[in-house]
């Protein structure tokens, strides 16, 4: 499973992608950040969780270094909202997504099961 990032024509990246840039440009290719670590930039907890989410259910907002990546122009980092494995991290931290096949209660919730996908990373101190 990828969690892919999107690469514009005008040297702009998106995370979740976007049918168009922030700037109205095309996409140009995809970027996977499952293969990069991260920095936190901000974390939090969160006690109050929809419906078949882990409590308490630890977030952070992270942020990819992408230049190896990317060419000359492009941004060079993208920021990405995600759960962490827990909530031993401070800001700063280096980060790394790991692989989970169910990242909430399938059962629970009001949308049928069989309907949704389950699977996803949670973030991990390097």
């Amino acid at each position: 499973m990828t969690m892919e990032a999107t690469r514009y024509d005008d040297g702009t990246i998106s995370y979740p992608g976007h049918p168009r840039s922030r700037n109205g440009a095309e996409p140009v290719g995809t970027i996977d950040l499952s293969e990069y670590t991260a920095e936190v930039v901000t974390w939090t907890t969160s006690t109050a969780t929809p419906p078949g989410v882990r409590e308490p259910n630890h977030l952070a907002i992270v942020e990819f270094d992408l230049r190896d990546a990317l060419e000359d122009g492009d941004e060079t980092s993208v920021r990405a909202l995600v759960q962490l494995a827990d909530g031993d991290v401070e800001t700063g931290d280096e980060v790394e997504p790991v692989y989970t096949e169910e990242l909430r209660e399938p059962g629970a919730g009001i949308r049928e099961p069989a309907s949704q996908d389950w699977d996803g990373y949670r973030f991990e101190p390097v």
